[in-house]
């Protein structure tokens, strides 16, 4: 048997713009998928996915010549999973012409450790390591499936946090050693809800204009970031981040939509309305949130590598 294994991400800074050029501040996450692949005496391949609970959520017998998922369960979400799966294998091929083209047929096994709605990579996390299996470059399978910037594959692939830019569609990436003194007052927020990154870029896209001077104080923002190290002044510097995004999207920020009355700074990550949000506080944070019906608050220092 052999096992892939690809970091979940956040990404502190630079939402939306980070498309175009913006100098972004991510975070790789300690929760992550794997992805097992054994041979097997069969006369098909066999896909199996479990969530951080070990319950099976997807399974499928599917073709090693066109990559035809044969579903056991036929909805609607069964088959867009199975429709992904399938582009994702394609397009492996593509890259790698010898990928399995053997007349062996697999068992493959995916397992998620944090819950699938989170917004945490379940997706950038699978393109990795059907990458690091097919033998392709990971971020060449991502921009032909999916689109998007390719922080959340650098956050797969690297093991502590990173300043990403995409220069003339390329991914530059660097990495960074951030542990800021104040990380004991950092919370991660779950909105109880997931936020579909690609409707969120293609709001986006339709809202932007000339972009020089926003990509300019969001790239600064991000490397201010990594050398500060004093908490009022992180706060002040997300609530500026926060300001220059809301107007770009013509969203009100998210502490002003739902959390006027909360003490800390709040910030969006990622596409705005779902998934999760950063907030600074102290001990009474998870008490807050917990409150207001927002149950999953998870510490800094054990969510980000």
């Amino acid at each position: 048997m052999t096992r892939f294994y690809s970091n979940g991400k956040l990404l502190l800074t630079a939402e939306y713009l980070v498309l175009d050029g913006a100098t972004a501040l991510a975070l790789p996450s300690k929760y992550g998928q794997t992805l097992s692949v054994e041979s097997i005496e069969a006369k098909i391949s066999v896909w199996e996915s479990y969530d951080s609970d070990g319950l099976l959520w997807f399974k499928a017998n599917f073709s090693l010549t066109d990559f035809d998922f044969q579903l056991e369960n036929l909805s609607a979400f069964s088959a867009e999973i199975g429709k992904k799966l399938q582009l994702i294998l394609k397009e492996a091929r593509c890259l790698n012409n010898s990928f399995l083209a053997d007349a062996q047929n697999y068992k493959i096994v995916t397992q998620l450790n944090f819950k699938r709605l989170w917004g945490l990579g379940s997706s950038s996390t699978l393109i990795n390591n059907i990458a690091q299996w097919a033998q392709v470059d990971a971020y060449k399978l991502q921009f032909k499936c999916f689109g998007g910037s390719g922080y959340d594959i650098a956050c797969a692939q690297h093991n502590q946090p990173i300043l990403y830019q995409l220069q003339n569609q390329k991914p530059l990436v660097k990495t960074i050693d951030y542990h800021p003194g104040f990380k004991d007052h950092l919370y991660f927020v779950y909105l109880n809800k997931k936020q579909n990154s690609r409707e969120g870029i293609v709001r986006y896209q339709s809202l932007k204009g000339t972009l020089i001077n926003e990509v300019s104080k969001i790239s600064n923002i991000s490397k201010t970031l990594v050398s500060c190290n004093n908490l009022a002044v992180f706060e002040a510097l997300i609530i500026e981040h926060e300001s220059i995004i809301s107007k770009l999207i013509q969203i009100k920020p998210i502490k002003e939509r739902l959390f006027k009355d909360y003490f800390g700074a709040v910030k969006s990550l990622g596409a705005w309305g779902g998934d999760f949000i950063l907030t600074s506080g102290n001990f009474d944070t998870p008490n807050y949130f917990k409150q207001k019906g927002f149950e999953t608050v998870i510490p800094y220092v054990e969510m980000i590598l």
